[in-house]
């Protein structure tokens, strides 16, 4: 959708400052970078002339802002089925399948979630990323939050970075956990393989806090709550503390299967390729009416397969 043109006087208590920092506060839907490409643009003008971004305002001057769509992404709309759990006129989320890519790239150019967003909502094409607020990895079902406007972008990214989106996940690891507890270590690209993340000192925050859900013979099911989000940040904290994720291909190293395991948790231990993880819950306060947001879903079928083998196992131990 395209944004109309807002038209504000400068408030009386914002005199003295420079125009940048006072169009951040009269427009706090839109982060300061964008006022201020917006404003070089020309498409922000005061009195209806443009100004510069350290022009001081003396109040009472009148502000014309006309919001510039940006197709910061290309990708070609495609006619792909997506499991939309809520949509308005602002976000919409989705319920993305295990070996769905989010963005097209480097061997997948199109099929993405991306695409086939474009083709849901073709005005995406005026938001950066096509609205697309955080990402799950290709074989990692559940949720994601997809923003369908400029202002929505705008303050969900926000609260991301201010860690107001939470965010929880299912997971089955290997090794039995006797309890829950969090993982504190920075993560960064490996050094040689440039694919891969791994623990280094020098690397961003990670922290991840888990909690036990049940126990099996070898494995453990367990709840995962993300404090921040970096690139694989549960499969790399798991993988450190040599609980590595059931099937993480990355990660995960070779299949250790568990002594007297019957055959049919072998065979399916054998045939589960992916990472056995799910984005199972999103809250946050909704972009414009403030509301309270909650969403769940359940693990897709080979996730409740392979669980409900691992207790079929345990109770022939």
């Amino acid at each position: 959708m395209s944004e109309a043109r807002q038209t504000r006087a400068i408030p009386a208590e914002l005199a003295g400052l420079r125009l940048d920092q006072a169009l951040a506060r009269m427009f706090p839907e839109y982060s300061r970078s964008r006022l201020k490409e917006w404003l070089l643009a020309g498409s922000i003008t005061l009195d209806g002339a443009p100004k510069r971004p350290r022009d001081a305002v003396a109040g009472g001057e009148i502000v014309s802002l006309q919001p510039q769509t940006e197709a910061s992404v290309w990708a070609e709309p495609e006619p792909i089925t997506l499991n939309i759990v809520f949509e308005d006129d602002y976000l919409l989320v989705v319920n993305k399948p295990a070996g769905l890519v989010v963005h097209p790239g480097a061997g997948n150019p199109a099929g993405t979630l991306m695409n086939g967003l474009l083709h849901h909502a073709p005005t995406l094409e005026q938001v950066p990323r096509a609205g697309i607020i955080h990402r799950i990895d290709k074989q990692t079902s559940g949720l994601l939050l997809v923003a369908k406007s400029l202002q929505a972008h705008t303050s969900l990214v926000r609260l991301l970075a201010d860690r107001e989106i939470s965010r929880h996940y299912l997971a089955v690891c290997s090794g039995v956990l006797t309890g829950g507890g969090t993982i504190d270590e920075p993560l960064a690209r490996h050094p040689v393989d440039r694919k891969r993340m791994s623990i280094r000192k020098d690397g961003k925050p990670a922290v991840t806090h888990y909690t036990v859900i049940e126990r099996f013979r070898a494995f453990t099911y367990v709840s995962v709550k993300l404090e921040t989000g970096r690139t694989h940040q549960i499969r790399v904290h798991f993988a450190h503390r040599r609980h590595a994720l059931v099937g993480d291909p990355v990660y995960g190293g070779r299949l250790a299967l568990p002594k007297g395991a019957s055959e049919e948790l072998i065979q399916t231990l054998r045939r589960f390729k992916r990472q056995a993880l799910h984005a199972a819950r999103l809250a946050f306060v909704h972009p414009v009416s403030g509301g309270q947001l909650e969403f769940e879903v359940a693990p897709p079928d080979d996730f409740q397969a392979l669980l409900n083998v691992m207790r079929q196992d345990a109770k022939r131990a």
